[in-house]
């Protein structure tokens, strides 16, 4: 049993960050809504109360059982979790005269403890509040502020209940991940064993002996995910699982053969279907986005449904569910709303009476990559950009015809070898062309033209909940462009899309 570290979400924009932070030093750490606590195990050996957009004198500001808490572990309050434990215990909090966002430098106290412990006695750190602690509770002592911030961080004395008004988990901190370090190990005791190896000795084991002798059936879609968790059964139980591989006609350019001919040498058995056809005709003059989707995941379901039916003593269906899948279906504020609808296999375990069974649900995106990286995977599975469950149907803002399916895969082909060309295509999140419903005039040799605009995306990010457009060079920006206009037929103009998200999201549908 790995020993564990909670943070209770309090709804912080960065709740997901810090168990990245806890995670990349090999503390296997969980994150559970403060009112959705599970029953605590002796396994636990700290919590983390994450901040807020709420403040705690807001007449519905959350709340957790801290007496019980603090009885018990080492708690770690950062921001409004360092503002709730000093209001909690008779301190004050209110506005401020000095708020702090962005950039500011902590300055030590010299009042020893183990938090700061071999921190630099000055730092950079990043705030992000609007609360501030005016006063603490008896019993407490300031060990770090800012010109404007007396109470930067707080301990409790005789104890091991830290507050800190900061986010150590942002790289803006230059020494965050330090006093985690510190947090982790010398006050809750942590031993950091929680790697990629451990992992897939335990959940190997874990998986053989859950499955038994029954038969698994894994849908692939040749990307990370699916991969690492097909390799993982394969380790578990062998001839016992079944990959279902469907072409639905919207994959990239040579997709469907070329990544049949990879898993060949990962030793799968792979079940490989060309529906590409069925799709298109049922997509035919559906222009709505999300008509679109549902469309996708019905037609993927009865095609999956089809080919598991030939397969005897199936029991199980294997899907690469992973944790920032499994937060957002448990969160503060409840299920996320509905952004876009994802193509998955939903419905199939009801309709098939099949249980689940989910081999990455506690690992983040970059955790997968490791494992694949641990199990031999290939560097164009780990390394491969994510790539939209429905395919390029929803990167083609108009109803989706073979002909312009073709279009975009020859378009995002060029792209993306021109971004492995130039050495940039790891530095990017993700990465993909986008067939715009419109046209445009142009002039190729003495003739004028009316085709269409392609448009890029290119975005870097840590888990795809946030992104950022990649500043790409204009000189390669220029290659890209001239090199689609020139060899793709249909295609007389490109644009770059500049939007982050939020606002945007990632794809255009």
């Amino acid at each position: 049993m790995h020993q564990k570290v909670l943070i209770l979400d309090f709804g912080s924009q960065y709740t997901q960050l810090i168990a990245r932070r806890v995670r990349e030093l090999q503390v296997y750490c969980e994150i559970h809504p403060y009112n959705h606590i599970p029953d605590i195990g002796e396994d636990v050996q700290g919590i983390i109360l994450s901040g807020s957009p709420y403040s705690v004198n807001e007449d519905q500001a959350p709340e957790v059982d801290l007496d019980a808490l603090r009885s018990r572990f080492p708690l770690l309050g950062i921001c409004y979790g360092a503002q709730l434990l000093a209001k909690k215990y008779g301190g004050r909090v209110g506005s401020s005269s000095h708020r702090e966002y962005g950039r500011a430098t902590i300055s030590q106290t010299g009042i020893s403890n183990k938090l700061f412990d071999s921190l630099d006695a000055q730092s950079q750190v990043w705030m992000s509040h609007g609360d501030s602690i005016l006063e603490l509770p008896e019993h407490c002592e300031v060990i770090a502020s800012t010109d404007h911030i007396p109470v930067a961080a707080f301990h409790f004395k005789g104890s091991q209940t830290y507050g800190i008004q900061f986010h150590p988990e942002v790289t803006h901190s230059t020494q965050g991940k330090d006093l985690l370090k510190n947090f982790l190990f010398d006050i809750c005791g942590c031993s950091g064993d929680w790697t990629p190896a451990h992992f897939i000795s335990e959940t190997t084991a874990l998986l053989s002996h859950q499955i038994g002798s029954d038969h698994v059936i894994l849908g692939l879609s040749g990307g990370v995910d699916s991969s690492v968790a097909a390799m993982l059964l394969n380790k578990a139980i062998g001839k016992q699982l079944t990959c279902i591989f469907i072409n639905n006609g919207l994959l990239r350019k040579h997709e469907f053969t070329e990544v049949q001919e990879s898993y060949k040498s990962l030793g799968l058995h792979v079940v490989a279907v060309d529906a590409s056809h069925r799709f298109y005709s049922e997509l035919k003059g559906v222009r709505d986005p999300e008509q679109k989707r549902k469309i996708i995941g019905r037609v993927f379901i009865e095609v999956f449904d089809e080919e598991a039916a030939k397969i005897p003593n199936v029991r199980w269906l294997a899907q690469g569910t992973i944790y920032p899948d499994v937060i957002e279906s448990v969160s503060v504020k409840g299920p996320s709303a509905t952004i876009k609808s994802h193509h998955n296999v939903g419905g199939l375990p009801e309709r098939m009476n099949l249980r689940i069974s989910e081999p990455l649900k506690s690992l983040f995106k970059d955790e997968v990559r490791r494992v694949g990286r641990e199990m031999g995977l290939a560097d164009h599975f780990v390394d491969r950009h994510p790539f939209p469950g429905p395919g390029l149907a929803i990167r083609i803002i108009d109803d989706v015809t073979e002909e312009k399916v073709q279009i975009l895969q020859d378009a995002d082909e060029i792209y993306l070898n021109i971004l492995k060309e130039k050495g940039l295509y790891q530095q990017i999140w993700q990465a993909g062309a986008i067939f715009l419903p419109i046209r445009s005039v142009g002039v190729m040799g003495d003739e004028r033209t009316y085709e269409n605009a392609i448009a890029l995306r290119a975005v870097t990010s840590l888990d795809g909940m946030t992104a950022d457009w990649f500043p790409m060079p204009y000189d390669v920006l220029a290659e890209i462009s001239n090199t689609i206009i020139n060899r793709v037929k249909g295609i007389n103009r490109v644009v770059y899309d500049i939007s982050s998200k939020p606002p945007a999201t990632i794809e255009w549908e």
